[in-house]
């Protein structure tokens, strides 16, 4: 990050918070439980892998409407021993069952947004076991402690979880009872800063370690976290999972629908380590996962912008604001034309067409002085899928806070949640686990989880290469990020919010990297995203020129905006955004850290 200090004549800035400084490790999440879980870790010897890993476990339990054990993951990291980023990815796949032709004989042309017909193979739970067990340090059951100690006795309900409970407690008491019995306990939804517990998942992360234990005190640390692996994917919990599943129950299309997924479907999963798609921007490296996912979205923006002057990007002009939204739409027009899970030859193929400095050019000349309503994919050589674009007002939540949005189907736009950690030695990791939301599929009573529903996101079209099939990844939304200058990692940072992640990172990047702004006083600024793209969530509609803005904007910001095209809608004050962020000065080996103010959840901790 290449924000610099003001002089010392200048007043600093005006920051909800403080950007953390020290020298020892530093942590910051959307949740401080999990803030502070991680920056315990550290103080009592364990590396950033082992502090994320129990940060992650709690956040299953502090924010069971935006991740949870059913769901998924994808983190980018590096360690102090070799600072090549790389991609954990924990994107589960399709299950054998999933084909378009079954879907079709459900009587469905989407996938739905809620129900178990629409879950991925879990992968959040084996790949933060399989990162802990190649690059942690801590035994297994002093990562899941904090995690067992919170299901058992209680985390505080946040008021937005009491809101997203609230909103699907018919559905719970008609149709998925299980649900109902775990998340309001005695016939109540728990209200803000209530306790609830879940000891059915306290049960799951005992056995889990029990299933480690019994790999012996012979063994190493690293086949006791193994032994737990498959305990999950080939014992109790995929059984579990199988049984449950295979029951009918209410989807958020209206009908009533058995899962497909099978204990075969989880002994086929296995997350890997994958070498990260990079670009650069103002002399920094930007490392991503790659087409399976919409990372590349936040590296061709970033090419594009490459070509305009500093002036032309600040985020605080209407000019600004108007570069950087008609460049994100570009590169998410060629998100929806040309992402999906490819064979490693095809999508090298195309990333290096995406990435190319003539491609990047070429776009650039298309963001003209009035804002586009059309959707406009690129030229690479390849032939572009066009998916069906049916217009849809961004349906805003009354009070402005964007997200989560859940209706009474349980229909989920956007809920996720974040991890960031460097420790003292230099390693590094970025992640964002989401998936498995307690409002996405009925909970498996046994195992205290629901599965999710990442299978939305793929298209029951043969043509689009985002398709559904058997075995392939669904194209995510998770894009954490990692920066690198001179080859040596800098910060991690990421964000919920589906389609909206890259875009509120774009102008994270812009601001620290372009305007030399402080993390903290980037994070505070006033956010914005474009939803001129067919969501990634079910009903995956779009609005053309489409721009959600928060207010503190400004009213003459939002006046030229409208003025060049754009569809704008003006949320909430500080509704947009969620953004965390650690960073290390590889010269000093001084640490920072800067955590999202909004809906009073997110925190970073260190020293």
């Amino acid at each position: 990050m290449a924000g610099q200090p003001p002089s010392p004549t200048e007043d600093p800035p005006h920051t909800t918070r403080p950007t953390l400084r020290g020298s020892f490790g530093m942590c910051a999440s959307t949740h401080w439980l999990a803030s502070a879980t991680a920056q315990s870790v550290l103080e009592r010897g364990g590396n950033a892998f082992d502090a994320a890993t129990a940060g992650a476990f709690v956040l299953h339990v502090a924010e069971p409407h935006l991740n949870g054990p059913g769901g998924d993951l994808v983190a980018v990291l590096a360690t102090a021993a070799d600072a090549s980023p790389l991609v954990l990815a924990g994107q589960g796949h399709a299950p054998r069952g999933a084909t378009i032709d079954h879907f079709r004989a459900e009587g469905l042309d989407h996938v739905p947004g809620a129900g178990a017909l629409a879950a991925a193979v879990p992968g959040a739970v084996d790949s933060w076991l399989r990162l802990l067990a190649e690059y942690g340090t801590w035994e297994l059951a002093d990562v899941l402690a904090h995690a067992i100690e919170y299901a058992e006795r209680g985390v505080p309900v946040v008021p937005q979880l009491a809101r997203v409970l609230a909103t699907v407690e018919d559905l719970f008491r008609t149709h998925w009872p299980t649900s109902y019995a775990l998340w309001m306990p005695g016939g109540r939804v728990p209200g803000p800063h209530g306790t609830l517990v879940n000891p059915a998942y306290a049960r799951t992360l005992r056995r889990l370690i029990m299933a480690g234990a019994a790999a012996g005190t012979s063994g190493t640390r690293a086949a006791r976290v193994e032994a737990a692996r498959r305990a999950w994917r080939t014992g109790f919990v995929a059984a579990a999972v199988t049984e449950f599943a295979a029951q009918p129950h209410r989807h958020s299309s209206g009908g009533d629908h058995a899962g497909v997924i099978t204990a075969a479907d989880f002994a086929d999963f296995h997350p890997s380590f994958e070498p990260a798609v990079t670009a650069e921007f103002r002399g920094i490296t930007v490392a991503k996962a790659g087409l399976w996912s919409q990372g590349p979205v936040l590296l061709q923006a970033l090419t594009m912008l490459g070509h305009f002057d500093d002036a032309r990007l600040d985020p605080s002009t209407a000019g600004g604001i108007h570069t950087i939204t008609e460049a994100m739409k570009l590169a998410l027009a060629d998100r929806e034309a040309f992402y999906g899970h490819l064979d490693p030859a095809e999508a090298e193929a195309v990333v290096r067409r995406l990435l190319s400095s003539r491609y990047s050019k070429e776009r650039a000349s298309l963001i003209g002085p009035v804002a586009s309503t059309a959707f406009r994919p690129g030229d690479i050589g390849v032939a572009p899928y066009t998916p069906p674009l049916v217009t849809r007002g961004y349906a805003q939540r009354p009070d402005g806070v964007g997200e989560p949005t859940v209706q009474q189907t349980g229909e989920t736009r956007g809920d996720t949640c974040h991890i960031d950690v460097v420790d003292r030695w230099g390693n590094i990791i970025s992640a964002t686990p989401s998936g498995g939301w307690l409002q996405s599929s009925p909970e498996v009573p046994e195992l205290g989880f629901a599965l999710g529903t990442r299978l939305q996101m793929t298209w029951l079209d043969p043509a689009a290469p985002s398709r559904l099939a058997p075995g392939r990844r669904p194209r995510t939304t998770l894009s954490p990020t990692l920066l690198l200058r001179d080859g040596s990692p800098v910060a991690a940072l990421g964000t919920p919010g589906g389609d909206q992640q890259d875009q509120w990172q774009l102008i994270y990047l812009v601001r620290t990297l372009a305007l030399g702004m402080d993390p903290q006083e980037a994070i505070d600024a006033p956010a914005f995203h474009t939803t001129a793209v067919p969501s990634s969530f079910w009903p995956r509609t779009w609005t053309p020129g489409g721009l959600v803005i928060e207010e503190r904007a400004g009213g003459a910001v939002v006046d030229e905006l409208r003025a060049r095209g754009h569809d704008v809608t003006v949320s909430g004050p500080w509704s947009q955004g969620r953004l965390s962020v650690v960073a290390r000065d590889p010269d000093s080996g001084v640490l920072r850290a800067a955590a999202n103010p909004r809906g009073a959840q997110g925190y970073a901790a260190g020293r």
